[in-house]
């Protein structure tokens, strides 16, 4: 787990008591009126107290900003009432410039936000407070171009909202529990959910109080499933105020949209239905062949920004002898990184991934005929916390010699494993539809976005999932896809990958230098709205997802 979440379990006693009493300083001082407000004027930084929230990057850019969405509302024709969330100050930076991109092309924009600077730290009322005039500091230049909410001083505490938003908050604060601790098992008595939970129930509270009487058009939220962010598009939905939802991947100057649903659940319905006819062409075929080419290697491809493998492809004999296989069929089963966002809520006849891995390594146990490899997801090394390598060692610490258990540190190419493969099993990992690319038969046990396409085995309950599998443990070689099946992958991989990102000229993660690489100027020019103005129809709902 992460430092910030670590504080919740226990500090040194000399940090203890270095903390406990300047935070007791700061509950006292947050309690009497105006102490935050006359430490501001007094100290008046850039920054407004020793924690990490800072809108420097936004702040600079942000005179050229405000001149290009004047000149270029004066043209604009009026738009819609849009209203905008965000919680966090990173996240606050980047859609307070989507919001004056909005505005400047006529639309009424109101964004409302908390000024938090850490999503699991329970600050005091003094810090959020000196924040909150920290912000409202540096976004009063705007003016009248876009109306900004802080809602940590709005009061709604006496209101109960609905009971389906109470559940709903529940279900947000479950989520968030998972995340921090990269674990699917929720204790609600933990002091860290009871924080997420007050944080979740208020943010409820104050949405549901403002979005009654201050009805938009539209609104769009970050992410829209953990955190306030996933209780704010929940409350939208509920009023069925129609919500835009949206994300950032490992590629720049696209995003991820979602309309009315949850961008993280990655739903391609509307997309693999309207490419029903598509058909690569020749340079289509090279570009993704391309792309899972460097996948492989782990290199860099056009706009990615993410190697997936910390080694480059070794070949398959070589990983082989590494792992001490022989030569009866290899299945592959890849998971994904234990409380990831892509596997909350993911669950189709499981009750977690954990339990589907479980139960699927018991029934291994008794087929020697095969070898199972399961490849713990690469990215567990760079976390701290309960792996599922070690959630499998202590359910079943001792394994039959057919099992292999590649732990996330090891130098093992997942991609070598593949040429190694005849039966693949997946969660959500985007490794099972790689595997379909090579022809590879592949179960899917969980919702993920490239399920009932047509090359995948994708059961429904128990008995499903164990009578294919089954199926494929006794015939593996005929079980190869057919050549139209691997032709479906492989337009299903080149659509997802470069027809279901839209184009948007900044990333969140890399905001900073996109703000000054993109300049507002233009992105409102003509050329830039001819890039990006599908992208803002399609946040504004002014065209849909088709």
């Amino acid at each position: 787990m992460d430092r910030s979440v670590r504080a919740w379990i226990g500090r040194s006693k000399k940090g203890d008591m270095k903390t406990g009493k300047k935070e007791a300083v700061k509950r006292l001082l947050g309690d009497i009126p105006l102490t935050a407000e006359i430490y501001w004027l007094v100290r008046r930084s850039e920054n407004p107290a020793n924690v990490r929230y800072s809108l420097k990057g936004l702040k600079g850019i942000l005179p050229e900003a405000i001149a290009a969405v004047k000149s270029a509302r004066k043209n604009a024709p009026p738009g819609k009432k849009i209203f905008l969330f965000a919680s966090m100050h990173y996240w606050l930076e980047d859609i307070t410039m989507m919001a004056l991109a909005l505005s400047g092309q006529g639309h009424n924009v109101n964004l409302g936000y908390f000024p938090y600077a850490k999503w699991n730290i329970n600050q005091t009322k003094f810090d959020i407070r000196r924040q909150a005039i920290y912000t409202r500091d540096a976004l009063r230049p705007v003016g009248n171009l876009a109306n900004f909410i802080d809602f940590s001083g709005w009061n709604a505490s006496y209101l109960v909202v609905p009971d389906e938003i109470q559940r709903a908050v529940e279900n947000v604060t479950d989520y968030d529990y998972m995340y921090a601790f990269q674990t699917e098992e929720v204790d609600r008595a933990n002091d860290f959910y009871k924080f997420r939970y007050e944080r979740n129930y208020r943010a409820a509270q104050v949405l549901f109080d403002y979005l009654r009487t201050n009805r938009p058009d539209s609104a769009i939220v970050p992410n829209g499933t953990i955190m306030e962010m996933g209780v704010a598009y929940r409350v939208l939905r509920y009023l069925q105020i129609p919500t835009t939802t949206y994300e950032f991947s490992d590629q720049k100057k696209v995003m991820w949209v979602a309309q009315n649903d949850e961008v993280m659940l990655q739903n391609t319905d509307i997309l693999w239905k309207q490419n029903e006819d598509f058909t690569l062409n020749d340079s289509q075929l090279k570009e993704i062949q391309t792309l899972m080419s460097s996948r492989r290697n782990g290199t860099l491809f056009g706009n990615f920004s993410r190697q997936w493998q910390k080694i480059p492809s070794e070949g398959a004999q070589k990983v082989k002898t590494k792992l001490g296989l022989d030569e009866r069929p290899v299945v592959l089963m890849a998971t994904n990184v234990l409380g990831d966002s892509l596997t909350l809520g993911r669950q189709v006849f499981s009750k977690s991934m954990t339990d589907w891995l479980i139960r699927t390594i018991q029934y291994f146990v008794e087929v020697p005929k095969v070898q199972l490899v399961i490849r713990i997801h690469p990215g567990e090394a760079l976390v701290k916390h309960g792996s599922i390598y070690d959630k499998i060692r202590e359910t079943l610490p001792v394994l039959p010699d057919h099992i292999h258990l590649v732990a996330p540190t090891e130098d093992i190419n997942t991609y070598d494993l593949m040429e190694l493969t005849r039966i693949g099993l997946v969660y959500t990992t985007t490794v099972g539809l790689e595997m379909a690319l090579h022809g590879i038969p592949v179960l899917v046990a969980g919702k993920t976005h490239y399920r009932n396409r047509g090359f995948t085995h994708d059961p429904n309950t128990w008995v499903d999932y164990f009578k294919t599998l089954n199926k494929l443990i006794s015939n593996p070689q005929d079980s190869m896809l057919s050549e139209e099946q691997i032709k479906l992958a492989w337009k299903y991989a080149y659509l997802f990958f470069y027809k279901y990102p839209v184009p948007f000229p900044w990333h969140m993660v890399f905001r900073e230098k996109d703000f000054k690489e993109a300049s507002m100027a233009e992105v409102l020019s003509k050329s830039g709205l001819k890039a990006y103005k599908s992208t803002f129809d399609l946040l504004t709902f002014q065209t849909r997802l088709r």
